[in-house]
């Protein structure tokens, strides 16, 4: 009788052990966990790391409910001096959605969003009850418990597709950019649709990857970025199959989703693909850093448009010649994060909330703490700035409460050159595998689904064969465990 050798199970990264900077700050209660502890094998009751990752991301999000408690208590009319600004209470007047314009569905309706998002915003103040005293205030609250369920969601996701180090998705429950710009506007949710896509291909379901990647990009257009990542994994291992099936999926729901509307109403539909052709540079852009610095050199909205797209398109060129040519494939959050960092970058506008969209990429492309940290000091200072900055601009109060353009440009370059850092972190661990903290104890690539250990078909330089390092420099494998 053939008796086939008993699964055992998955031990998980601890964090105390395997990262250093959290080793440190262990030896304040007790030092790191012990070498004869089995996480992942030993059952910890209650508390799964599941359930302790939502605990977490609640917690957090009570956090984020208060830093907003200024203009829930005294309304939001002061705003940026308080730094509780959100989108949700100004576009629930300013768009009439308070009055029963539902976006893409009321005749003459205009949204400087995409559909799915314009169905969300409307579909959360048809739930106001038209009665309630401050239905602005009423509009907010339902937008943050929904968008803390799209958080909780994004955390689960994250961590499930971590592989042995489900702690990662810690840097998406806690993180303090995250925590700031949660309740700013409605990208949680693209960022939730992303999250599940990657999971549901991390798991050979390239189908449902795309179905969620086009609902992502059908609410904010980000997510359809992911696919580029795919595309180049698909030449470097000339597995196409995968690829196809999720490229399909993914404009078959775009087109579901925005083609009704478009025949509808093609001018309403349209109106977010205009305005973000014909505006000049905004906030917090490289464009805007540009235009204050010398202001008699500013540039028109027809150069941004265009170096915006030529400079991102460079960036991804480059993202695929290093994908091509590494010694080793890649893995995809890596060159995902890397895809959607250059957009940022480059792109016309760089608002606060757009830190949640890179969050979760991080978490699964480099997961140190010191770098996220360092990163995340950076994202919290730009984000007092930039209300400061907007303080002086469109409230106009008193100098002494302003902050000078000249600091709100060194704030934007901090966010931009901390942004630049973790990308060359990213691309040293695609250059040397063996610094990379995913990559030891014959782990390849969590999220690649089918690409998960598949051998290179092709590269640009293949003169050398590439190894497979068992372990990095940064931590013995036996911290690990």
């Amino acid at each position: 009788m053939d008796h086939k050798p008993r699964r055992r199970p998955l031990r998980i990264v601890v964090p105390s052990r395997n990262d250093r900077l959290l080793r440190r700050f262990t030896e304040g209660i007790g030092g790191p966990l012990g070498r004869f502890t089995a996480p992942g094998v030993v059952s910890p009751g209650f508390f799964t790391v599941e359930r302790v990752l939502i605990l977490m991301t609640t917690g957090a999000a009570l956090t984020a409910l208060l830093a907003k408690t200024p203009c829930r208590l005294t309304g939001w009319s002061n705003q940026f001096y308080m730094a509780c600004y959100s989108d949700w209470p100004a576009l629930f007047s300013a768009r009439g959605l308070g009055d029963g314009v539902y976006p893409f569905i009321s005749a003459g309706s205009e949204f400087e969003y995409p559909v799915l998002l314009g169905l969300l915003a409307g579909f959360v103040a048809w739930l106001v009850p038209a009665g309630a005293e401050s239905r602005g205030l009423v509009y907010f609250d339902l937008n943050a418990v929904l968008a803390t369920i799209a958080w909780i969601v994004t955390v689960v996701a994250t961590m499930r597709m971590a592989n042995r180090r489900p702690w990662d998705a810690a840097m998406v429950a806690v993180a303090p950019a995250v925590i700031l710009s949660i309740y700013i506007n409605w990208d949680i949710w693209a960022v939730m649709l992303a999250a599940l896509g990657m999971l549901a291909f991390a798991r050979n379901k390239p189908v449902a990857a795309g179905i969620f990647l086009g609902l992502g990009t059908a609410l904010k257009l980000y997510p359809v970025l992911i696919l580029g990542a795919v595309l180049v994994l698909a030449l470097r291992t000339l597995k196409f199959r995968a690829a196809l099936l999720a490229f399909a999926a993914t404009a078959g729901t775009w087109l579901v989703v925005n083609v009704p509307f478009m025949l509808r109403d093609y001018p309403g539909w349209r109106h977010f693909y205009e305005f973000s052709r014909d505006r000049g540079s905004g906030n917090s852009s490289v464009w805007q850093a540009w235009d204050i610095t010398f202001p008699t050199l500013a540039v028109s909205p027809a150069f941004i448009t265009f170096w915006a797209y030529f400079l991102f398109a460079l960036a991804c060129a480059g993202i695929a010649l290093l994908a091509l040519a590494a010694p080793r494939r890649p893995r995809l959050a890596q060159l995902a994060f890397l895809i959607v960092a250059a957009f940022i970058l480059t792109n016309k506008v760089y608002s606060p909330q757009f830190v949640l969209w890179l969050v979760p990429l991080l978490a699964l492309a480099r997961p140190r703490w010191r770098d996220f940290l360092i990163w995340q000091f950076f994202e919290v200072m730009h984000w007092w700035a930039i209300w400061l900055y907007l303080a002086a601009v469109v409230g106009g109060g008193p100098p002494e409460n302003n902050l000078d353009s000249g600091w709100f440009v060194a704030s934007v370059i901090g966010h931009m050159g901390a942004t630049l850092y973790l990308m060359g972190r990213v691309v040293g661990d695609i250059l040397n595998p063996r610094t990379d903290p995913i990559r030891r104890l014959d782990i390849d690539d969590p999220q690649g689904g089918p690409f998960d250990h598949a051998p290179d078909r092709w590269r640009l330089r293949p003169g050398r064969r590439a190894q497979v390092p068992l372990e990095t420099d940064e931590a013995p494998a036996k911290e690990a465990l």
